[in-house]
């Protein structure tokens, strides 16, 4: 009992150093990917470095789920290649111990990962895609930093567009100084010019504050524009105070609650509460639409009162009844006698042939000719006036389905990502002990390949689901239920030493077909015998 107790440490602590890593290497990865995808959005905007380490914090937070599994994976896949290459395995199979007995603490730390996981995607992803998505709102529509280039026009700043035509280096000495302030009224824009000044940005960056050296001002006065009688007015300064405000730059916060109602920040329960509504609501909206439907249409009011319900069970006169109940076509006149030098090859040709059948009768053949257009267009003015009354119903219960469908899915991916853990272990572990190699080289090329499997498959599905095309269940659980089968495969393949991806085996197999090879394709050297002849000396 000793032995064992001392055996499960041993395990745990060479499975522990290689999952911490591993997962730390691969959230830095998964974060990595989502800055190249928003880089362009961020980079820019003048964001201090409070902003862009609350952000890493929440976007870490969300790719935690993602992150476990693969770390599982591939740290399962470590510890017992680890085991295998050190010999160790081997140690521990002939002391009598089986492959499941010490994969069993192992076993039970998956487990666990999985609660702690299924915990974290309930309760504190709600909450990191909450503030995560929040904040990268505001960083995206927030406008770029403050920068006056020169040579360049500059209207980043609201109602006024500014030209600087040199900076030195000091970056607040300014020349060639052009300014058009827009008016809100229509008329001219007012304009200064000035031959130098400085710019200089207030402590609390709420205000750009230009002093003007040597330069003019021009403004449009009162009148008509475009008319004799319109003031304009030029003044000529020596120093001149402008301030312009920067508010409009600074990183303004939008309140939490803007995204609250998204599928993306709900727990299991509230996501419950959400799909009862919406199915609520696609019932109501069902029942609106038959109601329109029959309003539409007048006949149904008279089905009760004037026997329509016998004629519906009537058996139908379609087509092919018509085409069955027809009787073929016999000419009454005598044909003229053949001349005589048609041979005996065209009397096969003067056979009467029955002409080709009536068209089936329409529903518009029974009606009058003085009363058949009228009926006509009034029955497609009716069939369209209830096709507009559906559509825009139509496309309410089409965005409801869809909304359905997205919170079934992210109510199933809580439970996915959880399990996918003891899936992971369940192919990491007996893979690693087959493999038998440690290290970060064949087994993250191992890891990487099931990883790439189950990340495909369980886009995969999500995208099968959001198109209708699988159910909620079988598409977001398509991952777990084809890689169990494989995971269960190599266990099995363990526990009888197999040589799954042992190279000389292969090889060794590579030969003995080669050799059967040879001898099918040359059956009589097989069948000879080899005699040796003496020679005498």
């Amino acid at each position: 009992m000793r032995v064992l107790k001392k055996l499960d440490l041993l395990i745990i602590r060479a499975f522990i150093g290689p999952f911490i890593a591993t997962f730390f290497i691969t959230l830095f990865v998964l974060v990595l990917q989502f800055f190249w995808l928003y880089i362009d959005d961020i980079v820019g905007k003048g964001v201090d470095m409070g902003t862009v380490a609350r952000l890493i914090l929440y976007v870490s937070a969300t790719l935690v789920p993602l992150a476990l599994p693969l770390a599982v994976l591939l740290s399962s896949i470590m510890t017992f290649g680890n085991l295998g290459e050190t010999f160790e395995l081997i140690a521990i199979k002939s002391a009598g111990i089986p492959l499941l007995r010490f994969m069993r603490p192992l076993l039970v730390i998956s487990i666990g990962i999985c609660y702690i996981a299924f915990l974290f995607n309930n309760y504190i992803i709600p909450v990191a895609n909450l503030k995560m998505n929040t904040l990268k709102y505001d960083i995206i529509v927030s406008k770029p930093a403050f920068d006056i280039k020169e040579g360049v026009f500059y209207d980043k700043i609201e109602g006024y567009v500014i030209k600087i035509g040199k900076k030195e280096k000091d970056d607040s000495t300014i020349r060639n100084v052009v300014i058009y302030e827009q008016n809100s009224s229509g008329q001219q824009d007012n304009i200064i010019i000035a031959d130098s000044g400085k710019m200089l940005v207030t402590p609390d960056k709420h205000s750009l504050v230009f002093v003007l050296q040597n330069g003019w001002t021009y403004q449009e006065g009162r009148g008509e524009r475009m008319s004799t009688t319109t003031e304009f007015i030029r003044m000529g300064f020596r120093e001149y105070r402008k301030v312009l405000d920067l508010s409009s730059f600074k990183l303004n916060r939008t309140d939490d609650s803007a995204f609250r109602s998204n599928y993306q920040m709900l727990t299991m329960k509230e996501l419950g509460k959400d799909i009862d509504s919406l199915k609520k609501l696609l019932s109501v909206y069902q029942d609106r639409s038959a109601q329109s439907f029959t309003i539409g249409l007048h006949f149904p009011k008279y089905m009760d009162t004037t026997g329509w319900d016998t004629v519906e069970k009537a058996p139908k006169i379609t087509s092919k009844f018509l085409l069955a109940q027809a009787k073929p076509y016999k000419d009454t006149t005598k044909p003229k006698p053949p001349p005589a030098s048609a041979t005996t090859k065209t009397t096969k040709d003067h056979k009467a042939a029955a002409p080709p059948p009536a068209p089936p009768i329409r529903f518009a053949d029974y009606l009058p000719d003085s009363t058949r257009t009228t009926v006509l267009e009034r029955s497609i003015n009716t069939i369209s006036s209830i096709k507009s009354n559906l559509d825009q119903p139509f496309y309410l219960y089409d965005a409801q389905q869809n909304d359905l469908r997205v919170h079934r899915i992210a109510w199933h991916e809580k439970l996915t990502l959880s399990v996918a853990c003891l899936v992971m272990f369940l192919i990491g572990a007996p893979l690693g002990s087959i493999i038998r190699k440690g290290g970060i080289g064949l087994p993250l090329v191992f890891a990487v390949i099931f990883f790439v499997i189950f990340f495909l498959l369980n886009n995969f599905g999500k995208k099968f689901v959001k198109e209708d095309v699988l159910s909620p269940f079988a598409g977001m659980w398509m991952a777990t239920y084809v890689l169990t089968p494989i995971g269960l495969f190599l266990v099995y393949k363990a526990l009888h030493d197999s040589q799954l991806f042992n190279k000389e085996y292969y090889f060794r197999l590579i030969r003995a077909v080669r050799k059967l090879i040879n001898r099918g394709r040359d059956p009589q050297k097989t069948n000879m015998k080899v005699t040796r002849v003496p020679v005498n000396p």
